[in-house]
């Protein structure tokens, strides 16, 4: 059975390599905000989300990440990988310095990485190891690494944009209440949101500790987010959580607030719950400053997200790209 002893250390001239500590938190940051300048990225990792891996006990530092270190302590290169001990797939990430490009160490941290994810999946008596990663749309560079891997793309996710100037005015439908996020809603929340996207392609249910990372999140605005009840039993219909990314403006002109997640449960389906909650967030971020609402869809929703968010005013502004690669082919 594989184990993290049987992963290579990655090798290349210049860097040593070892996990990332949490003392190596405002290295990592320096170098993804590196390569996110470099490669004109829509976004990238805050500090609060790159610290929240440092309490992940599914996917703990020491055995799930590694990085390559110059000889003044600056990270140059790193690699992290997050599976869910029942889960189908494990997700990949990783970024070389732009100044250590073409040397060969994307390569060596990709085989890195499918090694680890063979490893994962034999620790969790799983066959069929898959492994997937996300690129923005227009990263060549890395896409031409993934493809000569033997990568392909999966799915499609569409950044979608409206101005908040006009925004339509939905009302919450009849037995329905529309209250503030608070902390004592939020496993209510969760446990929604688990059973709102059971049904949702890659989707994989959120554990108590994954959600408390996300409500740690320095970007989420619980100000801004809401959840809709029903007014007879008091049961989470439906709910959306929003961030604001502080440096948005200073990269794309314009303040906007960001739906991260939108998601309304099978039994209240089909009553316009998911438009009132939207209608409800754009006046939430009009309220606070904002220009702008935004938020990202799978192309291929189920639940017909993609036309009623087109309905709701929000256009297409970029994709992000899902790869996968079986491990075992």
């Amino acid at each position: 059975m594989g184990n993290a002893d049987d992963v290579p250390v990655p090798a290349a001239d210049g860097l040593t390599f070892r996990a990332l500590g949490i003392g190596d938190l405002d290295e990592w940051l320096a170098v993804v905000e590196r390569i996110a300048s470099a490669e004109n990225a829509p976004w990238h990792d805050s500090r609060s989300e790159l610290a929240a891996h440092f309490m992940d006990d599914a996917n703990p530092a020491a055995l799930n990440t590694v990085a390559g270190f110059d000889g003044t302590g600056a990270v140059r290169a790193f690699a992290r990988v997050s599976k869910n001990p029942a889960g189908a797939k494990a997700v990949v990430f990783g970024g070389v310095d732009p100044q250590w490009q073409r040397r060969g160490i994307g390569s060596s941290l990709l085989r890195w990485l499918e090694a680890r994810v063979r490893a994962r999946f034999a620790e969790d008596g799983q066959a069929g190891p898959l492994v997937r990663t996300h690129t923005h749309e227009g990263g060549s560079a890395h896409a031409a690494l993934l493809r000569a891997a033997g990568y392909a793309v999966v799915r499609y996710y569409s950044e979608m944009l409206r101005p908040l100037a006009g925004a339509p005015v939905v009302p919450a439908p009849a037995g329905i209440r529309i209250v503030p996020f608070t902390p004592q809603l939020a496993e209510a929340v969760r446990l929604a949101h688990n059973e709102a996207f059971a049904d949702h392609w890659g989707s994989e249910p959120r554990s108590v500790q994954q959600w408390g990372m996300l409500l740690a999140n320095d970007d989420l605005r619980p100000a801004w987010s809401a959840v809709a009840l029903d007014a007879a039993t008091g049961d989470v219909a439906g709910y959306q959580l929003s961030l604001y990314d502080p440096e948005r403006f200073s990269r794309e002109g314009r303040e906007e607030g960001y739906t991260e997640l939108l998601g309304v449960r099978r039994a209240w389906r089909g009553r316009g719950i998911a438009a009132a909650l939207l209608s409800d967030a754009m006046a939430r971020y009009t309220r606070a400053g904002m220009d702008h609402a935004c938020l990202d869809v799978d192309t291929e929703n189920p639940t017909g997200a993609l036309v009623l968010y087109e309905r709701m005013g929000y256009r297409p502004l970029r994709r992000t790209l899902a790869w996968d690669k079986p491990l075992d082919a």
